[in-house]
């Protein structure tokens, strides 16, 4: 009887945690939140196979909105699917920027590589061409003061305080498997705007590609951006590149100059740009992608959150923007005042402008037009205050439940102790391997496991009263379904094709 029992639960909650992923995958916002406020647990639910899990799935389907919920529930933000994918990558891989940009407020990891092709949600964001995902990424990075694209053009020792040059070139010049890096991506698939944008914030032009035996080079070994922008027939990620200082002599192991791989693919129309190096020097415009307020208006949000809803009273101005919320931040230069939400929606989407009062990379003042460079905390704003402290170590599968229950008829006191038996298994090759794990059996509520179709009456003791009985038989939920997986596909296997996401 305890062994059916215990069947029965624990297909009980693996049915939610299914009810669970289908609403996150679906943007059913109503349904997922009823049932995280039922059983918390859920969020750490991860599919058979795949172990892609809720976070995964709203992630990679850009709902927002269930992210936000899975993230407060406590699940582990850097959680992984079989592939070695974290929430963030999927995110970056399909150009969901408003996930990215919650996943970066709640401090995801963008260092992380996938254990396929050991590429990092940089790689992805730039193999597809997002460039508002790639800026987001970089938020850490580029400081909010004026002047910043000039040092970086110029290389300039001038030490500031929130410029970690070294950390954003490392970031940014990191290499997956093969050698291949962010830019090579970029140029590969003649994405322009991301060229330019890794370009302006430091990637180098230089960096070349290495064999090693495990990935397909159809170009070949040695082989720097413009060979693959060369490859890829992108007339401008060449100019770009050769702006930048790209050499066209440049030969990979193969012996090819970036003019004879252009050849090979018959890449005919850039015969004349990589013939002869250009005698003036191009004059390339930054890149209406680089945003300089970002960094500071994401560390406002972290400290003093961005999703408020509290009514505005009516003796405070709300801001100018959404005319709902409380103005929090101010620009620092013109003193217009926003509310942190429209101020990071601001940052993230709008792209710079020519026309822009300011330096290379400020936001326009959708007030005055006056270039934002900055953004500051207004005297009344005040750093978050969370009543309960969010935790990261609900990063295990599917969570089972014992049937032990407590035999007692008070109805104030539950009838198991909430607990989780967790077990996490996963096979990587070369990359990575868990072995099962079991964990000793522990008494948890039957109220929370939705999905027992039936309990029987012999199962539960004979000192519970009948109302006790009947609130035990209703712990039903949706039936069990599996979530298909679906195959790999290596970015190298189609070298004009995207990454195919694996969820």
């Amino acid at each position: 009887m305890r062994f059916l029992s215990l069947v029965g639960n624990s297909f009980g909650c693996s049915a939610s945690g299914e009810r669970l992923v289908s609403a996150a995958r679906d943007g059913d916002v109503q349904e997922a939140k009823a049932l995280l406020d039922y059983n918390p647990r859920l969020a750490r639910y991860s599919t058979f196979g795949v172990r892609n899990s809720p976070l995964h799935y709203s992630a990679a389907h850009g709902h927002h909105e269930i992210v936000y919920l899975l993230l407060e529930s406590g699940v582990d933000i850097n959680l992984r699917n079989y592939r070695g994918q974290t929430a963030l990558m999927q995110a970056c891989q399909h150009g969901h920027w408003e996930v990215v940009q919650i996943l970066i407020l709640f401090n995801a990891n963008i260092h992380k590589a996938d254990y396929l092709n050991g590429g990092t949600a940089l790689h992805l964001a730039a193999l597809n061409g997002h460039s508002r995902c790639i800026r987001l990424l970089l938020a850490d990075y580029i400081p909010s003061v004026p002047h910043v694209w000039n040092m970086l053009q110029k290389s300039d020792d001038k030490s500031i305080l929130e410029f970690d040059r070294s950390g954003l070139y490392e970031v940014i010049n990191r290499t997956a498997d093969g050698g291949i890096t962010a830019l090579h991506m970029a140029a590969l698939n003649g994405h322009v705007e991301s060229v330019q944008l890794l370009l302006d914030l430091g990637a180098s032009v230089s960096e070349v590609t290495v064999e090693d035996g495990t990935t397909i080079d159809l170009i070949g070994a040695g082989s720097t951006p413009l060979h693959y922008a060369a490859c890829g027939g992108n007339a401008q990620c060449c100019q770009l590149l050769i702006a930048k200082g790209a050499s066209l002599n440049a030969q990979n192991a193969n012996g090819w100059t970036p003019l004879e791989v252009a050849r090979s693919w018959r890449r005919n129309s850039l015969e004349d740009i990589l013939t002869t190096q250009p005698e003036d020097q191009l004059q390339v415009l930054p890149s209406p992608y680089l945003s300089l307020p970002l960094m500071s208006i994401v560390n406002i949000a972290r400290e003093c959150g961005w999703r408020t809803n509290d009514s505005v009273p009516t003796s405070i101005d709300p801001c100018a923007v959404c005319l709902e919320r409380k103005c929090m931040v101010a620009v620092e230069g013109c003193d217009h005042e926003f509310c942190t939400h429209c101020a990071l929606y601001l940052c993230s989407t709008n792209p710079t402008s020519a026309s822009t009062h300011g330096p290379p990379g400020s936001i326009a003042c959708p007030l005055c037009r006056h270039g934002i460079v900055s953004f500051v905390k207004l005297p009344e704003t005040r750093p978050l205050v969370k009543d309960i402290p969010r935790t990261t170590s609900l990063s295990l599968s599917f969570c089972t439940c014992s049937s032990e229950v407590l035999e007692t008829t008070d109805m104030k006191t539950p009838f198991c102790k909430p607990a989780s038996r967790c077990s996490r298994s996963s096979s990587m090759g070369s990359f990575h391997s868990l072995s099962s794990k079991k964990f000793p059996s522990i008494r948890m509520n039957p109220s929370i496991c939705l999905g027992a179709d039936d309990i029987s009456p012999s199962l539960v003791p004979s000192g519970v009263s009948r109302n006790s009985r009947n609130r035990l038989s209703r712990c039903s939920g949706s039936g069990f379904r599996r979530s298909s997986s679906e195959g790999r596909k290596s970015w190298f296997r189609s070298l004009s094709q995207s990454v195919y996401s694996g969820c």
